[in-house]
């Protein structure tokens, strides 16, 4: 019976355990379960996270991506015509100006036979133009091309079209900025282009021009000076020769108009170009119709006061010197022919003695102005100065802004020795068909001078061409062309010699030289 009992007890105590480890068990696989179902649920939410953010930067991309498909896809023109102008001035109660054209062929392939055509108001007059052909008729400009420019490449922009105009108002000048049609073998593209200006890269052309010449030595100068080693100059064929009959090429400067710039004219000034720049050459630039001009206004008595220093202070300083008379926007010289007589019968008696003194009797005709109205002028003028100068060098101005040279070497003036004819270019402007009219007039025996040039465009005021300037002067050295390049001031304008920023009339250092004059400096130095 004892035994019972503790068989009894000890089955109970088993019973225990047993049931124990089975709640044991039972209550750690529900603890296991519960703690997988929390594991699973965050690493479902951890899912849904990445899987959330991995969409958002899906549509990111798709958007970027569509927003890049829709910019490449913005409707742009194949072709397109942009004009520009960055100079107009009154001219006699109205407004002229220089308007700029390129063309633009974003197509997959060349586009030729282009017009372009303009809307014009009434009355507008076409003065010049270049690398085109232009006629306002029917209150329409019309532009078309020249024999070799007629093509534009794919991808690419037919630039160096320009021309001048003159109308009413300004309102009338700016609306022929808009509005333009290209049409191309009958298919019109309207609409123009914004303007882009390229003088973001000014200072680092400036910063390399001005190392580049520092890094160079100048030519070593001739001893002596320019008057005492050539003497008295002639014109043998197409050259200047000096008095031993060998080839000499005049290089220097311009003024510019001495009424607003006469602190220029001193002696100091002409000696910084003679020493410092290799400069033979300076010209004097007396304008005769602009605001207090010889002719308008100006005290003649002080500009030919001004004249007669910068006279004396070139001889002095044995370089040769132009007497311009310098008429622009009275257009012909027939305007003022009377003043002219009086003026150069009183110079060329002063100066016939000086061996180094030249005239030029008109500067830039223009505005219609024909080669018939320049040579009947030029034919009055050179005999008062014959008179007294009989062997001074003359130059004689050519119409349109003294351009058309092969228009004058059609019917030269005749019977005098020692006559020249003005070519006038501004390198961004006027490009090969300014130069196919220097080497027309050049291959008929008609001597050249290049009595006023920049290098940037024929406002004065534009974006510098380095590249047709470098054309413009292996024309000019390969024909033993004389020039004088404009101008001597610090005029707040491209074609200036020295910056705005200074005011030393002397003696500049290279950091007070504009672009132009860096670029002048180191072509008459002969620094390559």
């Amino acid at each position: 019976m004892k035994n019972n009992k503790v068989l009894i007890g000890i089955i109970a105590a088993m019973t225990l355990v047993i049931a124990g480890l089975i709640v044991f068990i039972v209550g750690g696989e529900k603890k296991d379960n519960k703690n997988s179902t929390t594991q699973a649920s965050i690493d479902a939410t951890n899912e849904l996270t990445i899987s959330e953010e991995a969409t958002e930067n899906v549509n990111s991309d798709k958007d970027e991506e569509v927003s890049s498909t829709t910019e490449a896809n913005k409707p742009q023109a194949d072709c397109y015509v942009t004009v520009t102008s960055n100079n107009n001035w009154e001219s006699g109660g109205k407004i002229s100006g220089q308007l700029d054209v390129s063309i633009t062929n974003n197509s997959a392939s060349q586009i030729k036979n282009w017009t372009i055509e303009i809307p014009a108001p009434n009355g507008i007059k076409v003065d010049s133009f270049w690398n085109c052909n232009c006629v306002a008729k029917d209150g329409v400009i019309v532009i078309t091309p020249v024999e070799y420019n007629g093509t534009v490449e794919k991808s690419a922009t037919l630039k160096d079209i320009g021309f001048i105009v003159t109308v009413a108002s300004k309102s009338e000048f700016d609306s022929l900025m808009s509005g333009s049609t290209l049409l191309v073998d009958g298919k019109e593209y309207s609409g123009t282009s914004s303007t882009i200006t390229a003088d973001s890269s000014k200072d680092e052309v400036e910063e390399a021009t001005t190392e580049a010449v520092a890094a160079q030595t100048p030519a070593e100068p001739e001893s002596g000076t320019p008057f005492e080693n050539h003497g008295k100059l002639s014109v043998k064929g197409t050259d200047i020769v000096d008095k031993n009959g060998t080839m000499y090429q005049l290089k220097g400067v311009s003024t510019h108009g001495i009424a607003w710039f006469p602190d220029y004219v001193n002696k100091d000034c002409f000696q910084t170009f003679r020493d410092d720049w290799g400069a033979n050459l300076i010209r004097i630039a007396m304008y005769t119709h602009e605001n207090g001009g010889y002719c308008n206004g100006g005290d003649k008595e002080y500009l030919k006061g001004l004249v007669d220093d910068g006279v004396n202070y070139a001889t002095e300083l044995g370089m040769y010197v132009i007497v311009d008379w310098h008429i622009l926007h009275d257009l012909n010289p027939q305007v003022y022919k009377e003043e002219a007589k009086k003026f150069f019968e009183e110079v060329s008696y002063k100066y016939k003695n000086y061996d180094n003194v030249i005239y030029e009797i008109c500067n830039e005709p223009n505005g219609g102005t024909s080669w018939e109205d320049v040579k009947s002028y030029a034919e009055e003028i050179i005999p008062i100065i014959r008179k007294n100068a009989p062997d001074a060098i003359i130059i004689v101005g050519t119409p349109n802004w003294s351009q058309d040279v092969d228009v004058a070497a059609q019917n030269p003036i005749t019977g005098y020795d020692n006559i020249m004819y003005a070519a006038h270019f501004y390198a961004a402007t006027h490009t090969d068909n300014i130069r196919n009219k220097v080497q027309t007039a050049l291959d008929s025996g008609l001597p050249v001078f290049i009595s006023e040039f920049s290098i940037c465009d024929a406002s004065g005021n534009g974006a510098i061409d380095y590249g047709q300037a470098d054309k413009w002067f292996e024309l000019i050295d390969s024909n033993n062309l004389s020039y004088a390049g404009w101008n001597i001031s610090n005029k707040d304008e491209t074609s200036s010699l020295i910056k705005s920023s200074c005011s030393k009339t002397s003696w500049w250092t290279e950091g007070e030289l504009s672009e132009t004059g860096i670029w002048l400096r180191k072509q008459i130095l002969g620094i390559k």
